[in-house]
């Protein structure tokens, strides 16, 4: 069985992208859009607003997250075909996968509906819980990515 490294490559290198955008929208961007008024002299940008911006921002990160969602599978697939099984990587590929569709077909649709709504909508307890929701399943994609990419580069370096 010849393996194709350029592949194995790709998808390390997408993992890792991807993992680093979810740190840098959630870590980075999200503080500085919702804090705006502080970095904006004489300008404000209500929380309302604020929130427009990032879900617009989160509704064009979900078409990557679609592709990472369809390239995690299709790889996983393979590897799982050619003999490469591993508990850690079908856990973490498959709270990826999860959390991944979740996030991009769920949450950030749901919130965007709901912001149609406006302003007051998003001021109600089924708001925060499903933004809470959301932040978590962020949270859990990030981890499941770091865990899948740590594992996955153990694996090639084995091989």
């Amino acid at each position: 069985m010849k393996r194709n490294i350029f592949i194995d490559f790709a998808y390390l290198i997408t993992l890792a992208a991807t993992l680093g955008a979810v740190v840098v929208l959630g870590a980075i961007a999200a503080p500085v859009i919702f804090h705006a008024q502080d970095i904006l002299n004489g300008a404000a940008l209500d929380s309302y607003n604020a929130g427009i911006v990032m879900a617009e921002i989160f509704r064009r990160f979900s078409y990557w997250i679609y592709f990472l969602a369809f390239f995690i599978a299709a790889y996983e697939m393979v590897m799982y075909k050619n003999g490469q099984r591993d508990a850690i990587i079908f856990a973490s590929s498959a709270t990826a996968l999860f959390s991944a569709l979740m996030f991009s077909a769920v949450y950030s649709p749901k919130i965007i509906s709901m912001q149609g709504l406006g302003a007051e909508a998003t001021q109600s307890d089924t708001f925060r819980n499903i933004h809470f929701a959301s932040e978590l399943d962020f949270k859990i994609l990030a981890t499941a990515l770091l865990v899948l990419f740590i594992r996955r580069l153990m694996l090639l370096k084995l091989s």
